[in-house]
């Protein structure tokens, strides 16, 4: 697709339906060029009219817009204990989404196989036929290199080095790409969320780990390979509690929802008590979400830890802000669905160890769908690589 076709599809995806001579206003390009490219395509299947407008007076000029089903994106967003797909059109509509509660990952080739096999039959399932779904972007959490495809954290298996990318492809049948986890959550809270206010802004997930996404000027940074925003690794702690990257005192190791859990399970094998006690002591199975949604229900014990990891973060938090001097710090993952509970401690955090030039204008907010961002964002991670690759 030539560049100029590529400028325009992308003015309409995000504008809207426009005229000739608004299309040809705002990219500095002369009416008979837009006229042009339009028709041309409307013959690649990529635009439409979509009839005349509703002006009052004179000549009804036509509207023109992109076509939503030319092609489709596939979101996967792969959480401790679920499986999160979505499809996407071009026009950057979900249209379908599903949530598999029965997935555990491990970091193993069966789930590898699994999590394939779900993407399969998610998009045979959709009746879109195969040659329009242009690519699928996958959410890893860890270390990930999107550009060579390569994850170094999980499903990095020694019997195959090929990257992980080419393998997903290769079992799903569609182009496939990866992306951090926490990097995609953040592109789509710019995207579609809170971030669409803001040019740069921190993105905290708090899930079983901790991870940062870093807006800047409006765009996503990567860092060199991929791999910036790593916060849940910074050495902050004095403790022995060894994190699953090999070292001690990482900040996850004490505000995660792993540490949520751990700390929840030896306060109530010490003999204190919480609603959650039964279940733990029966050895059944508890998810990050089962203790948010105790502490929602005011769990005095699952209150204390939450509040405390709070309190903690925006200490932490307090430490970026000096650095990056953001415009918001925005809050999501499954401990944000604690609410106020989560992120008053947060706020006040911050205030306490932050300098009070750079934190009396920073809005520290929660995700606004902190349970659909990351699938918004893989999907829309994978619309922005087809323009690239394919639209350049």
């Amino acid at each position: 697709m030539k560049q100029t076709h590529n400028q325009i599809l992308l003015h309409l995806i995000a504008r809207g339906n426009q005229m000739i001579p608004a299309i040809a206003a705002e990219l500095d390009l002369s009416v008979p060029t837009v006229t042009k490219y339009l028709k041309e395509m409307i013959d690649d299947g990529l635009v439409i009219s979509y009839g005349l407008s509703d002006v009052s007076r004179g000549r009804k000029p036509i509207m023109y817009g992109a076509k939503p089903d030319a092609f489709y994106f596939v979101g996967v967003d792969i959480r401790r204990f679920s499986l999160h797909i979505g499809l996407m059109n071009l026009a950057g509509i979900v249209v379908k989404e599903e949530c598999n509660d029965d997935f555990l990952f491990e970091n193993t080739p069966e789930v590898l196989d699994n999590m394939c096999s779900c993407v399969a039959r998610f998009i045979e399932s959709s009746h879109v036929s195969r040659d329009k779904v242009a690519c699928v972007n996958v959410n890893i959490s860890g270390r990930v290199d999107p550009v060579r495809g390569y994850s170094h954290s999980i499903f990095n298996f020694e019997e195959n080095d090929a990257p992980l990318a080419d393998i997903i492809s290769a079992r799903v049948g569609v182009r496939s790409i990866i992306n951090n986890d926490t990097q995609a959550m953040a592109y789509g809270e710019l995207m579609g969320g809170k971030g669409r206010d803001f040019n740069n802004f921190l993105f905290i997930n708090a899930s079983w780990g901790i991870g940062m996404g870093i807006i800047m000027d409006g765009k996503l940074y990567h860092g060199m390979n991929g791999y910036a925003g790593e916060v849940g690794h910074i050495n902050v702690f004095n403790n022995e509690e060894i994190c699953h990257c090999g070292k001690k005192g990482c900040l996850e190791t004490e505000i995660s929802g792993l540490a949520l859990q751990r700390k929840l399970f030896a306060r109530v094998r010490a003999g204190e008590s919480s609603i959650l006690s039964e279940a733990i002591l029966q050895g059944r199975r508890i998810t990050t979400g089962d203790i948010v949604n105790a502490a929602n229900q005011e769990d005095s014990l699952c209150l204390d830890i939450l509040e405390k990891m709070g309190a903690e973060l925006g200490r932490q938090l307090a430490n970026l802000m000096n650095i990056f001097n953001p415009e918001a710090v925005i809050i999501g993952g499954t401990l944000s669905l604690a609410n106020d509970y989560f992120l008053s401690p947060i706020r006040l955090g911050i205030k306490k160890y932050s300098l009070k030039l750079i934190n009396k204008d920073v809005q520290v907010l929660l995700s606004e769908k902190p349970e659909g961002i990351g699938v918004l964002g893989a999907c829309m991670l994978a619309r922005r690589k087809f323009f690239e690759d394919f639209c350049a």
